[in-house]
This record gives structure tokens, sequence and C-alpha cells, in this order.
């Protein structure tokens, strides 16, 4: 401290300090976060690249595209794909109704009941999906003579992705403004025309993000699908079967794949959203 230097320089220049170490505390926690988040990425993708007969980029025998091309090859892992995208496709359809139904049950209904329903419809969520699997495989085999397969594993996988959804649509509706439907109300519309003119267009945005996490939820969902699905299989089931034998580069080059088209998409849903708000 100078002689110049008056209380209030010092303050400053000791707000300096203490900001400056804590902008480089944060730096190196981002720093080590994305590395411990992104490294393993990186490294799955290198070894999609790599011809060597396992997943290894220690090991570099040169660049190839050999795994891709080998992919539509492998009978199993393209039938898996495909089964994936049907229970996928059902998970869709049911788990959007019922998410949405129980969101506006939740958000019109006024009762004590309601802090115990809505208990009842997030518990999936907080169920083991080991105990979902055998408990809807079970359910629909001695109740409707229903043998496990890709049915019971759509079921088994929407009891708790609706429960996902159900607050996605919760969260979307507790912003609706709700005088816009009684408004609609005290004009004589149907209690449907409000809602299909009404709170579905609000509810728009929600749905298309509600879909695309169901989506992946489904597809990539291993331990309800693994008890659920009998003698059929996913991708996901599959993969995790040959783990067993080890593991061929042909599985990183299904990551490449889909992490290509998540970020795809993702960079698409966002570019959209930011026009539409445009």
């Amino acid at each position: 401290m100078t002689a110049v230097d008056g209380p209030a320089t010092v303050a400053a220049r000791g707000q300096r300090r203490r900001r400056d170490w804590s902008d480089a505390v944060l730096g190196a926690y981002l720093l080590v976060f994305f590395a411990f988040m992104f490294a393993p990425l990186l490294i799955m993708v290198g070894a999609a690249f790599n011809d060597y007969p396992t997943p290894s980029i220690t090991e570099w025998r040169g660049f190839t595209l050999r795994w891709f091309i080998e992919l539509p090859q492998d009978a199993r892992m393209m039938q898996g794909l495909w089964n994936s995208l049907m229970v996928a496709a059902g998970v869709l359809a049911i788990a959007i109704p019922l998410g949405l139904s129980g969101a506006l049950v939740l958000s019109r209904l006024s009762s004590r009941a309601t802090g115990l329903l809505y208990a009842i419809l997030v518990s999936p969520m907080l169920t083991p999906g080991i105990i979902l699997g055998i408990t809807t495989m079970i359910f629909w085999r001695d109740l409707f003579g229903v043998q496990a397969g890709l049915f019971t594993a759509m079921v088994a996988q929407a009891s708790f992705i609706s429960s996902y959804v159900l607050l996605m649509f919760m969260a979307r509706l507790s912003r609706q403004d709700r005088t816009l439907e009684e408004a609609a109300a005290d004009l004589g519309a149907s209690p449907f025309f409000t809602f299909r003119r009404i709170t579905l267009p609000f509810l728009m945005p929600t749905i298309g993000t509600a879909a695309l996490i169901a989506l992946l939820q489904s597809i990539e969902n291993y331990n309800t699908t693994f008890f659920a699905i009998g003698p059929d299989w996913t991708l996901v089931t599959e993969i995790g079967s040959r783990m067993r034998f080890g593991l061929s580069p042909i599985i990183n080059a299904v990551g490449v794949i889909f992490i290509t088209i998540t970020v795809i998409a993702a960079a698409t849903w966002a570019l959209l959203r930011t026009r539409t708000a445009r």
C-alpha cells in the first residue's frame, strides 16, 4: 500500500484478487467436469475408427470404416434396432396420453387427495427397473395369457416413462394463464373445444420435448426391458448379452451413429425453437 492508496483502492484490489481466484477455481472445476463427461465418448468414437478386433485406442492399427460397414450385416443387431424402434413407438403412444391426462387431472383437481394421487403417479420413477419388468411380465402372462415379448417390454417401459412425461406437462401447465380457459367457458365453448384450441397449442412445445425424451429413455433402457422382453431382444439388451463374450468395435460404431443423430436432432430442435421465438 503506497501513500496515495486509500482504503477504497486496497479493498478493490482485494476483491479483484478474490474474484481471480474464484474464476480460476471455477475454470478448473469446469475443465475436470467436461473431461469426466466427454473423455469416455471421445475414446469410444476413436475406437470405432480403429482397425483392431476389440475396442481400443491404445492399440492403434490404422483408420478404418470397417465396423460401420459390418454393422448392417449383423442380423441380430439390426433386428434389435428394429425392435427398439417398435417398442419406442409403442411407448410414445402410451406414455404421452397417460402423462398428459395425469398432468391435467393433477393441475385441475382441488382436493385433499391430490398429494396422494401425485405420489401414486410418480412412484414408478422410484421403483427399480427389475421390479417393473418382472411384475409386468407376470401380470400379463398370468391374467391375460400374453407371453413376454415386445408388448410386455413396451408396457413395462411406459409405466415409468409416463411419470417423467407427467412431470414435464405439469411444469408447463403451472405457467399457463387459466383466464383464457375461463373466458372460453364463459363464451359457451365446450371443454373439448377449449382443450383443442387453447390448452393443446400451449402444450405443443412440451409434447415435442417429452416425445424426444421418452424416445431416448425407451431406446437406452436395459433393466426393465431385459426382465420383461422374454425371448425377444432390443439393441440395448443385445449389446448387454454380448458383453459376456467380449465387445466388438461394432458397438462403438453404433454409439457414434446415435451420438451423431442425437446432436443433429438437438441442434435442429434448438434452431426451430429459436426461429419460433423470433
